[in-house]
């Protein structure tokens, strides 16, 4: 019977038994049933049973399901149930356990005219869940929806209702026998046959019908109201089956279920007979994944069905099919465990093998989608169909094929039609690993091109075989074919052909193999293979070459050695050639089996071998120690010897015993030397955290509306990490150590401990309830900045629909439903970062994020970069480049003895799990190497030396060291109940050995958090020294120093961090399972880390290099990649270690005078021969985080830091590790961080390698992700050395999600086009880089900025000149409004400038000047500018913005439309005469649509005549009567221009005032402004000639206005005649309102508020009599303002950058439009002198934002001609010249140049004035700047001008510019001059200069030399300026 508790009668069984007895009588119509008991215990003939049938007690099974229950947290039998629903349950019972043939069950015919269509009831109503799941289907009370399934559609499901009494309850019991049931489609009722209603639904049996066979499925409605399949309707003890089955079937997608996922290509029971559970490689399985992609897209388990480069017949039939046999071993034999027709209790048991014919499957292609599937999932492209074939091209399977010869062969699928399988399928694998290398699919030109192709060169299927065989040929003997080596070989291939081609000229052919040479050149290549590659050649079909190959595998002699592949090829004359590879190595065929299976599914197929007990003998055999003797009583002899004594904790030698009492009460003292790493943020990661920074703000700047950065004043976040204990409290800590929630003021100081955890969320089942509540705050604080960060991203990429289809892990599809969903990717105020250290998957033609988004860590130039970092990054790349230094003791290590003994075993064990037979081997090998080095040294020689030396090293360390500190050793077990199994077994073993206190063994479960014992946490505790009372280690690093080993559990490692201990990781369990980049990569990853400087010596030559090699060696620095070809590596690759010691180990020094070198140099960081010697260590400094957080804000202004992209440059030189021993103890190096040691298995260890012949592939160009395929099999090789961007624009362009990958389904409508989230960004960088301090640290400087955004740099600066004025006697009551004119006229006006821009001008001389005494040493450097003094200010609602501001509100006003961007305005000319240009001045406004309604137009024509002006008497609250002008030059980005918030969204006019030459840059960034545009000739002008224009233009339409309305009725002095002009970096303005003085403070002080700009006008405007003023104006904010005592509420005095100009008052008074410099200046002294009145309200105040770019910029002076371009800068003085002389000309506006010399020249010029303010210089009609240490008076030549008083003063200088005809000789003749004063006449030419000097009689009174004339220094074309200095006789 197979069964370990044969004769025993157990109750369950026996009612099982008797259930069945009755239901077949019931049903039998013509043999008798056989006797119940007779079936329970009378089996003729046993067979002889196999241990790998053994199954294991039912008290032994429920005991494993309750330990399975305790490790997972809950035993989900909807996901272990059904692994394999391949026509489920074993083809359920149906000659369960027999090989006999199926009697043909004869149905009734269907009754006349009645539907007969498969999926439809006989009354023609669909019955297919896929068209009824959304249907309301109305069922009886106490009746069930439950699914069948028929034969002929095994992919969907047909719903009917029957009562639940005859379906059993969860234990499988207790179904009344019989049936009743309802057809759901017609609403037939009361079928009480399962026959009569199997017809009805028409089922099209072949069997008999039964309930139990046919009715599979419970069917749910889920959440969404949809009808769904749900668990299983167990028929069966669940008890006793649901293990069995748990991981039984390969599963098709990794997921379980694989009837709901509609499209898979469903497996499909070769032979019906077979049953019973085999190692489960799926014999033939495909992955639905690929067979979704049925292109080429395949990854390596590809479709079969597009495997047949011919077409077949299309099916119409619209049953799937599927290539999976159920795992089946004909070895189980035994009666059927229910009775079956035909088997009459007398007839022997067929043999176990017998074949039987039975439909065989032919698979089909298809293309047309079969139906409609509503999941949105490509359709089914491979059918497989019943045909009748030929005898010829089937493959009958030798029966007891794998127990005979040991060996499961793999069936490479390779080109052409693979034949039928019969018979013993289950011992055969089918893999489609190679079949895309053979379909070349039609390449467009450009791909050609890409690859190096030509059109013609696709190779023919003769030369395709002669490649594969000589890549077989090649391969060596622990190695496995690669498709992605193959892909390569064939383009290789390829791409000669083509160069041949082209250095032949001639056509494809002559490069072709005739059929006829194939097999002599096949069998010739071979020849060289010592016989390991063989090829079969027939004629007929390939199925006689299989054939062949099999039979002789199952006769073989055990002597016979055997090929390791077989190639048979098909020479047929009819259909070409074909040809498969049949794989027989032991190593090979398991392992490429092995590979076709996922992670998910090769764990439950180990966790199925342990629960059946398959591995009983196994673990039999291991219960011996390698001498025989049994292990359990020779450890129990151990522990009896010591008795209750145990060997020392620490400070003492292993053979050293104490009692256990004293052990446990020995206690360390702190440990100073203790490396705990503090949290802290270096270099590289402020670098990286800037280059996200400078990405989120790229996305703001996008331009389109995806982040508003200036709406968010607040950052707040939530960690998403893996389902990790230890993860979740490794991120918990940092968040805690970084302190940066009290940063973003998210939690107080003293609560951001305990409420850390609401921050960090792990995907599990409970994520659901704390998102909800996450994305409620995100909803309910629109002005705070989210960030989630989702870290390891890669982690779970299955997508949520794929895995609530196939009943995934529960835990499958979260991240997808989280970081997918629809309210994350629409949350405008919330930013996706994931982050990850493998994130190919993430990079997928499908991908979400832009590849502009991916912020990838820095690598660093060179070698000064790094050489001022304390520690240096060790990663993937460094260890497998440290393969080729050839030190002693290296970093990787392949343990050659393991492999050998794990072959032998593999032999000896075929049908386990091999990492089940490798688990077994390496905890005995640690339980020996214990004994060996405790107590029985026999054992040292059965230790493989690795083994030996690491566990020596564990346990000898603590004894060296008083304080116990010692090694980590991590034990990497991917299946948790291997992990289990070896703590347990590892812990039995130490305890017994009496080392429970010499170091800890911990389970490392993601799942659960560890557990350390009490007497290891009292030392951690003692040696950190200031731990609290309940402190507990939760982290991994938090088990610094403590010698331990860590079985290391789990599918995947998450990123969690190991302490500086940690030495040795031991990965020999991952083997060829793990041939994905991510896997293979992940798992390596646990050893990367940084090393201390020190840990990487100099080159102490361990080898002796010939002079040639060291010649190699000392290629400079960038040859790096020859250097990795060239260099040899050491012979052996693992370790030279002796059983005696690990002394060579440790020192990895090959001789003491090296050592002795090696302590006495200083550590140089050395990675060339070439010493490098360290750069200052003052670089890189540690910042603390408080540091690192000023250093931020301070760095903020500077630009982002630009990626630098490089690899560490390695070398090639020996050089060596010291792992300090513990004796060294006052060497500094005792806590150098150093590289871990990996030991790794075979296959891992050859990948890794990067092999200088190039034979091997490194892991970089495997297969990135199992959720990812291949886009093509022809594509370029990656190349070596590929920075992170390259290799993200590589996947992305070369691979392609699978099905159940999340990315999937994220193809955008519009073809080709991609959908990325424009709030998501990727950064990457390598494992345990420092990415989590690097993102907190993102998070700290993103609040900063948000900070800085709403923040803007104003200036404060206090006013100058106060000391100078004396407040008028005249004022006005504080309280006062508005100034009263009559008091406010007799105010004088205070002509000292207050502005401090104008600090280093000249001051105006007024009487109160005269009495400042100047000091001579008041000398200031000019040439530098002061900084000016700025302040930070916060941002209010009132604020005017630049084109970075983005809201909602003002979204309308900045009018970013790109569609609509340059139309919608329109271009008017304007054309009036200005008397002072004497001309004619054409001006260009460009007005947007939507702002016409300001301007009048002309009837016809649309010709623009005016700009509409109000009425002095409106009053309109909701508009400012004043248009406002605005001139702007260099700042179409910065420029303050959107007034929107600070007029209160109110109407107003703002015309930007721009020159022609930057008017299409405003027009784009501001296209809803108004432009006004300047003439050309302006381009380079002033901006005294902007001003000047808009006076002009303003008065000019003041006049068309005037008549314009004058015809209306309305009086001429009604038209409002004032303008607004501003600056374009006014930004806040303030009102000041006096506070009364209380009783309480001691003096009354101003308070400020925010006020909008309109309020400010609003209020301005509406001053009484306000047409007699010229201009009002307000002051310029400054700190002081509010402290300073109460000032007139009204000054009389100059106004700057905001004021009202009347510009009827000052129609005769003009700006000076040549200045450049102090125009308002000399304007408002020319409006006083006119009796005009200017008025400054005090209680107003501007502030202005300090802008760094554009603006009144200076010339860059050059010259006109460029000699040569690094000339010394152009001194002041050099800008003017002698008139006619040969000196340099200057390309700069003439009036710009002399300004400038004047400001520089007045020791020249006024040598008298200097210092000297009681003796100005007299300057006639004009202000200008002649440098701050003289003074000017300010003169009028106005007749009824007010001038200064000047009675009495002798000036020192007279400055005549530009005079005009009111200048006359009599004017001049009422100044004092001193002796000696000087003088300067400025003209515009030379004529004009000397008919001045003559007009004023100039020569009478001061003397001229002909060298005092001087020209600015200007070609004649730029029309210089003339000026002739003279001397006061």
């Amino acid at each position: 019977m197979g069964n370990s508790y044969a004769g025993q009668l157990k109750s369950a069984r026996f009612e099982e038994a008797l259930h069945n007895s009755i239901e077949a009588s019931l049903r039998c119509s013509s043999v008798v049933p056989r006797p119940i008991f007779s079936q329970l215990y009378l089996d003729p003939d046993q067979p002889p049973f196999l241990p790998e049938d053994v199954k294991p007690k039912v008290e032994e099974l429920d005991k494993e399901l309750v330990h399975r229950y305790t490790q997972n947290g809950s035993l989900d039998f909807s996901n272990n149930q059904t692994v394999n629903e391949m026509e489920d349950e074993e083809e359920d019972e149906d000659m369960s356990d027999s090989s006999s043939p199926p009697i043909p069950y004869s149905q009734k015919p269907a009754p006349e005219g009645s539907c007969t269509t498969d999926g439809f009831c006989q009354a023609g109503k669909d019955l297919r869940l896929v068209s009824l799941c959304m249907e309301q289907i109305d069922i009886p009370a106490g009746f069930l929806l439950v699914g069948a399934k028929s034969p002929n559609l095994p992919e969907h499901i047909l719903v009917c209702a029957v009562d639940k009494r005859f379906l059993p309850d969860d234990h499988g019991k207790n179904a009344l026998l019989g049936f009743s049931g309802n057809c759901i489609g017609c609403g037939e009722r009361g079928f009480r046959y399962f026959t009569e209603f199997s017809n009805h639904i028409n089922l099209k049996l072949t069997t008999q019908p039964k309930k139990q066979k046919h009715l599979k499925y419970y069917l749910v409605r889920s959440s969404q109201g949809v009808l769904s399949k749900g668990p299983l309707i167990c028929w069966k003890d669940s008890s006793v089956f649901s293990p069995a089955k748990s991981s039984s079937a390969v599963n098709i997608s990794g997921t379980q279920d694989l009837s709901r996922n509609k499209n898979i290509v469903k497996p499909l029971a070769l032979s019906v007979q077979l049953v019973g559970k085999t190692f489960a490689t799926a014999p033939l399985t495909l992955r639905n994944s690929d067979v979704a992609n049925g292109n080429s897209s395949g990854g390596r388990n590809n479709v079969l069905s597009s495997t047949f480069s011919r077409p077949m017949p299309h099916s119409t039939s619209p049953s799937p099919g599927c290539f999976s046999v159920d795992q089946a071993s004909m070895s189980s034999s035994g009666p059927p465990k229910k009775r079956h027709r035909g088997w009459s209790p007398g007839s022997p048991v067929p043999p176990p093998g017998l074949v039987v014919p039975v439909p065989t499957i032919r698979p089909l292609t298809r293309t047309e989608p079969l139906l409609s599937v509503p999941v949105p999932q490509s359709m089914l492209t491979g059918i497989l169909q019943p045909q009748p074939i030929p005898a010829g091209e089937t493959v009958i399977v030798p029966e007891n094929l794998l127990n005979n010869s040991g060996i499961r062969p793999v069936i490479l699928i390779g080109y052409g039609t693979l034949p039928y399988f019969y018979g013993n399928v289950g011992d055969i694998v089918v893999s489609p690993l190679l079949v895309n290398c053979y379909k070349i699919p039609q390449l467009e030109n450009k791909d050609l091109d890409l690859l190096g192709l030509t059109g013609a060169q696709l190779l023919s299927v003769e030369n395709m075989i002669l490649l594969t065989i000589q890549y077989l040929v090649r391969l060596g003997p622990d190695q496995i074919p690669l498709r992605e080596e193959f892909e390569q070989i064939m383009l290789k291939a390829m791409q000669e052909f083509t160069l041949r081609e082209r250095s032949l000229q001639m056509s494809g052919q002559c490069i072709s193999v005739s059929p006829g040479q194939l097999p002599w050149l096949a069998r010739l290549i071979t020849s060289v293979s010592r016989d390991l590659v063989h090829v079969v050649v027939t004629q007929n079909s390939l199925a006689e070459g299989i054939s062949e190959t099999l039979r002789s595998l199952n006769e073989m002699k055990h002597q016979q050695r055997l090929p390791d592949y077989v190639v048979a090829i098909c020479a047929s004359k009819n259909r070409g050639n074909e040809f498969c590879i049949v794989v027989l190595g032991q190593y090979q065929s398991r392992a490429l089996a092995e590979s076709m299976l996922t992670t998910s599914e090769f764990l439950k197929e180990i966790s199925y071998e342990l629960i059946t007990g398959k591995v009983s003998f196994l673990a039999s055999h291991f219960k011996n120690t390698s001498l025989g003797d049994d292990l359990d009583k020779l450890l129990e002899k151990m522990k009896q010897q010591r008795g209750d004594n145990v060997v020392i904790p620490f400070s003492g030698d292993v053979n050293e015993c104490v009692s256990s009492q004293e052990a446990a009460a020995m206690v360390s003292t702190q440990d100073s030397d203790l490396d705990i790493d503090t949290f802290q943020i270096y270099q590289p990661q402020l670098t990286v955290a800037r280059k996200l920074l400078s990405q989120v703000c790229a996305i703001a700047d996008s331009g389109n509306q995806s982040l508003d950065l200036g709406h968010f004043s607040k950052v707040d976040f939530i960690i998403i990490v893996p389902r990790s204990e230890v993860l979740v409290q490794q991120t918990l800590q940092r968040i805690r150590q970084s302190g940066v929630l009290v940063d973003l003021g998210l939690e107080e100081n003293g609560t951001a401990y305990q409420r850390a955890e609401k921050y960090v969320v792990r995907l599990d089942n409970e994520i659901q309830t704390k998102f909800e509540v996450f994305m409620r705050r995100v909803k309910q604080n629109p002005y705070t900045l989210f960030v989630l960060v989702h870290d390891n991203a890669h982690v779970d990429l299955t997508s949520a629909i794929s895995s609530s289809l196939t009943h995934g892990e529960p835990s499958h599809g979260l991240a997808d439903r989280v970081i997918n969903c629809r309210e994350v990717t629409e949350a405008f105020n919330l930013l996706v970062l994931q982050v990850s250290s493998f994130p190919y998957a993430l990079q997928t033609q499908q991908s979400r994020i832009s590849s502009n988004n991916e912020v990838h860590w820095i690598q660093f130039d060179n070698m000064e970069e790094i050489g001022s970092e304390e520690k240096l990054y060790f990663g993937l790349n460094e260890y497998s480049k440290s393969l080729q230094w050839g030190i002693t003791s290296p970093l990787l290590r392949c343990d050659e003895n393991f492999e050998k003994m794990v072959n032998t075993l593999l032999e000896r064990y075929p049908r386990l799990h091999s990492m089940v037979i490798r688990c077994y081997l390496l905890i005995q090998q640690y339980s020996e190497a214990l004994m060996a080095l405790t107590t029985m040294a026999s054992l040292r020689d059965h230790s493989t030396p690795e083994t030996l030396s690491i566990m020596d090293d564990l346990i000898t360390s603590p004894g060296k060291n008083r304080n116990g500190c010692g090694h980590m050793l991590i034990i990497r077990v991917p299946s948790v109940q291997l992990a289990m199994l070896a703590r347990e077994r590892l812990q039995e073993v130490r305890d017994k050995l009496g080392l429970q206190y010499r170091f800890e063994i911990l389970l490392g479960n993601p799942a659960s958090e560890f557990t350390v014992a009490k007497h290891f946490v009292t030392r951690l505790k003692a040696w950190r020294g200031n731990e609290q009372e309940d402190w507990v280690p939760r982290t991994y690093q938090d088990l610094e120093g403590l010698p331990c080993i860590v079985i290391l559990t789990g599918k995947d490692t998450l990123g969690e961090t190991f302490p500086r201990s940690l030495k040795y990781c031991d990965l020999r369990l991952i083997d060829s399972s793990y041939l994905t980049r991510t896997a293979l990569e992940q798992e390596v990853g646990l050893a990367c880390c940084y090393v201390s400087k020190e840990a990487i010596r100099g080159s102490i030559v361990a080898l002796d290099l010939s002079e040639k090699e060291h010649e190699k060696a000392n290629i400079s620095e960038n040859d790096s990649d020859e250097l990795l070809i060239d260099l040899e590596r050491p012979q052996s690759n693992s370790s030279a270690v002796t059983g005696t010691s690990g002394s060579i180990a440790e020192n990895g020094v090959s001789s003491s005078s090296a050592a002795d070198k090696s302590q006495k140099q200083p550590a140089s960081l050395n990675f060339q021969n070439v010493a490098v010697s360290t750069v200052d260590e003052g670089t890189y400094p540690r910042f603390t985080a408080g540091e690192t957080l000023k250093q931020e804000c301070d760095s903020l202004g500077n630009q982002m830091a630009s990626s630098t992209t490089s690899k560490l440059s390695s070398s090639s030189v020996t050089r060596t590790f010291r792992w300090p021993s513990q004796s060294v103890k006052e060497c500094k190096t005792l806590h150098a961080a150093l590289p871990r040691i990996v030991i790794l298995s075979k296959a891992a260890y050859c990948l890794l390698g990067s092999q200088k012949s190039g034979h091997l592939p490194s892991s970089s160009s495997l297969l990135p992700h199992a959720d990812v395929s291949w886009l093509r099999s022809l594509r370029p090789l990656l190349p070596k050395d590929m920075n992170g961007e390259e290799q993200s624009l590589y996947y992305r362009q070369w691979t392609t999600a699978r099905q159940h990958h999340a990315d999937y389904n994220n193809q955008s409508e519009t073809a080709g086009s991609k959908s990325f989230h424009p709030r998501r960004l990727l950064l990457t960088g390598p494992p345990q880089v420092g990415k989590t301090g690097s993102y907190l640290q993102f998070l700290r400087i993103l609040f900063r900025m948000l900070i800085r955004l709403l923040e803007v740099d104003v200036y404060d600066e206090e006013e100058i000149n106060t000391s100078s004025t004396e407040s008028s006697e005249i004022t006005q009551s504080s309280n006062d409004h508005w100034p009263d004119i009559e008091i406010f006229s007799k105010i004088t006006f205070d002509l000292s400038v207050h502005d401090t821009k104008y600090g280093s001008m000249s001051p105006v001389y007024t009487e109160q000047l005269s009495r400042v005494k100047q000091e001579a040493n008041k000398e200031t450097k000019v040439e530098e500018p002061r900084k000016r003094e700025t302040v930070s200010m916060m941002l209010t609602k009132y604020s005017a913005y630049n084109t970075f501001h983005h809201c909602e509100q003002c979204h309308q006003y900045m009018d970013i439309n790109p569609a609509a961007q340059m139309t919608d305005s329109t271009l008017h000319a304007f054309t009036f005469s200005s008397s002072m240009l004497g001309e004619e001045v054409q001006l260009h406004f460009i007005i947007p649509k939507s702002k016409e309604n300001h301007f009048v137009f002309s009837k016809q024509g649309k010709h623009l005549e005016s700009m509409r002006l109000p009425l002095v008497s409106d009053k309109n609250l909701n508009a400012v009567k004043s248009p406002i002008f605005t001139p702007s030059s260099g700042r179409h980005e910065h420029g303050l221009l959107n007034l929107y918030h600070a007029m209160e969204g109110i109407s107003h006019l703002h015309l930007l005032v721009v020159k022609e030459y930057e008017m299409p840059l405003y027009r784009k960034y501001w296209p809803n402004h108004i432009m006004l545009v300047l003439p050309g000739m302006f381009n380079n002008a002033g901006v005294g000639a902007a001003r000047f224009l808009i006076k002009e233009l303003s008065y000019h339409n003041l006049e068309l206005e005037r008549n314009r309305l004058e015809e209306l009725g309305v009086k001429r002095q009604c038209v409002w005649p004032f303008i607004v002009v501003m600056d374009d970096s006014c930004v806040l303005w303030n009102i000041h309102s006096v506070q009364e003085q209380s009783s309480s403070s001691m003096e009354p002080g101003n308070t400020n508020k925010n006020v909008s700009l309109k309020s400010v006008l609003q209020h301005i405007e509406a001053t009484p009599k306000i047409v007699h003023y010229a201009i009002l104006g307000i002051q310029k904010w400054n700190s002081k303002l509010n402290s300073r005592g109460s000032k007139p509420p009204f000054s009389r005095c100059h106004v700057h950058d905001f004021i009202l100009l009347n510009v009827d008052l000052t129609q005769n008074v003009q700006y000076d439009l040549n200045r450049y410099f102090c125009e308002d200046v000399d304007f408002n002294l020319r409006t006083n002198s006119s009796g005009l009145l200017i008025c400054r309200f005090n209680n107003f105040s501007l502030m202005k934002k300090h802008i760094q770019v554009g603006g009144q910029k200076d010339f860059a002076i050059k010259p006109k001609i460029m000699v040569s371009e690094s000339m010394a800068p152009i001194m002041p003085l050099q800008y003017v010249c002698a008139p006619d002389s040969e000196h340099t000309l200057l390309a700069a506006p003439a009036q710009f140049l002399l300004e400038k010399f004047l400001q520089h020249a007045t020791y020249k010029l006024f040598p008298k004035a200097i210092h000297n303010f009681k003796n100005p210089v007299l300057a006639i009609d004009c202000y200008l700047n002649i440098g701050p240490e003289v003074a000017i008076c300010y003169v009028s030549s106005r007749p009824h001008s007010i001038n200064v008083n000047c009675e009495g003063v002798f000036f020192s200088g007279l400055l005549l510019y530009l005079c005009d005809s009111f200048v006359g000789a009599d004017l001049l003749k009422k100044f004092k001059f001193l002796k000696g004063a000087t003088l300067c006449v400025i003209c515009q030419d030379r004529s004009s200069l000397r008919q001045t000097i003559v007009r004023l009689e100039l020569e009478d009174e001061w003397q001229f030399r002909l060298r005092d004339e001087f020209q600015t220094a200007n070609s004649i074309d730029d029309k210089p300026l003339y000026f002739l200095t003279g001397r006061h006789i």
